[in-house]
């Protein structure tokens, strides 16, 4: 079980792409008890592949939680293409992906794969190893799954970010990334 109550292996984000992120960080502040926000002005790894090519896209991103659900808010700064774009593209804004923490995300990746799932972006992240985005590429799959490492850094980053919003009173509420 992870710090902030969900189970590895497990939903453990929400994600959509997003127009404006500070609309939306206010939208599910305002309408859905989410808060605070953790925004990131951009993330532009080095190593970043999209569809089996490096990938320049950046983007910005905000985190929340509503309960033990993390919410994340994905908007793209720029026109490169990227999961984010072909999204916006596809079915324009809304939701874009469940998360999936993972130990492992490269042990779990081929389960993934040999299930009929596609590979389309992957990034090495901050808090330890990298994110892998799965297409399943049919209606009954909406969207894409993002297989998440649960690392110790990521766990003790989004926990940190679950306790604030436990006692959460509204204030300051979009705060640096932590």
């Amino acid at each position: 079980m992870l710090g902030f109550g969900q189970p590895f292996g497990g939903v453990m984000q929400t994600a959509f792409v997003v127009e404006d992120v500070h609309a939306s960080i206010a939208h599910f502040q305002k309408d859905c008890a989410a808060g605070p926000f953790f925004l990131l002005d951009h993330f532009l790894g080095p190593d970043q592949f999209y569809r089996g090519a490096p990938s320049t896209a950046d983007v910005m991103i905000a985190m929340g939680f509503i309960g033990h659900m993390q919410v994340e808010l994905i908007q793209p700064l720029d026109g490169n293409p990227s999961v984010y774009r072909e999204t916006i593209e596809k079915r324009g804004y809304g939701f874009h992906h469940f998360g999936i923490a993972c130990e492992d995300v490269e042990a779990e990746l081929p389960a993934y794969l040999s299930r009929g799932y596609r590979l389309a972006f992957k990034a090495a992240v901050p808090t330890g190893g990298s994110v892998a985005y799965l297409e399943g590429g049919t209606a009954a799959a909406p969207g894409f799954l993002e297989l998440i490492p649960a690392t110790p850094g990521m766990d003790a980053h989004f926990t940190a970010m679950w306790q604030a919003s436990q006692a959460w009173d509204g204030s300051d509420p979009v705060r640096p990334f932590i």
